[in-house]
């Protein structure tokens, strides 16, 4: 379950209403012997694709798990309970994500082609807001080597990295030392998929945000 209260005031030094990031990411697999097409992903190796989203600590507080490297990002979110549950209003506040999910009024995403001013300065906030999410994923794989690539079937491999995950938060939790710094910038099994083709009604929500925090030049941007 999403925790929109944790950490909430720690993300609006860069962006107001923040209460998670989220992304994907591709946790690579031996070719399974069922529906092997299915695994292989856009970089043509076979993987599962695991969706993340972290709070402003690195606590990953919603972890998708179960679907083929083939399958886009924008779909596993809508297709995951917590897309019904903002649909319906649970949560108050937004989700920031890339260009591979659609702009909704709960799910943030940047300009594409952002105008010079309010839409840059909301585009650069963005960008270092949903830096968090990258991060946490690179934190993960540094804590878990097993996940450079999981010599198991796909049902193992999915049990797997829900487990790496419950021992990433616990050990944030308790503030252990991640092994390594991840690189945020060059995630090798990380795709930049083109925008999806969903409705996006979300374009309004953001032209308000942008309006109403980004209209001037100010210290979070």
């Amino acid at each position: 379950k999403l925790d929109q209260t944790a950490h909430t005031a720690q993300w609006t030094h860069w962006f107001p209403g923040v209460i998670g990031c989220i992304d994907g990411t591709h946790i690579p697999i031996i070719a399974p012997s069922v529906n092997e097409g299915d695994y292989v992903n856009r970089k043509s190796f076979h993987s599962i694709n695991v969706q993340i989203i972290c709070d402003a600590a690195n606590i990953i507080t919603n972890v998708e798990a179960k679907w083929p490297g083939s399958v886009h990002d924008s779909r596993i979110f809508r297709e995951c309970t917590l897309s019904t549950k903002f649909g319906h209003g649970e949560f108050t506040g937004y989700l920031l994500g890339d260009r591979g999910y659609p702009c909704l009024p709960y799910l943030l995403t940047p300009y594409p082609d952002p105008e010079p001013g309010p839409q840059q300065r909301y585009n650069l906030a963005h960008c270092r807001t949903k830096a968090r999410v990258e991060m946490t994923i690179g934190m993960l794989k540094a804590r878990f080597q097993c996940l450079q690539r999981l010599r198991v079937t796909p049902e193992r491999a999915c049990d797997i990295i829900v487990a790496c995950v419950i021992l990433h938060n616990i050990a944030t939790i308790r503030g252990e030392h991640c092994p390594s710094e991840p690189n945020i910038s060059s995630d090798p099994n990380h795709e930049h998929p083109d925008p999806p083709t969903d409705i996006q009604d979300g374009r309004a929500v953001r032209d308000t945000i942008c309006h109403n925090h980004f209209l001037a030049i100010t210290s979070t941007c």
